[in-house]
């Protein structure tokens, strides 16, 4: 049985994200020292963008 046409992911939707998910983000900020498990809050964090290499 093949697949539906609507359900295929086109190569245009399957795009570079800008931004980290959250827990990529906490990951981020731990190894630079901004972030501490005990006194931070994981929600509002900043958004960090991803450099493109």
């Amino acid at each position: 049985m093949s697949m539906d046409r609507s359900l295929k992911v086109r190569a245009g939707m399957a795009g570079v994200r800008s931004v980290h998910t959250r827990a990529e983000r906490i990951e981020k900020m731990k190894v630079d020292k901004k972030f501490d498990d005990k006194k931070s809050s994981p929600i509002g964090l900043p958004k960090t963008r991803i450099i493109k290499k």
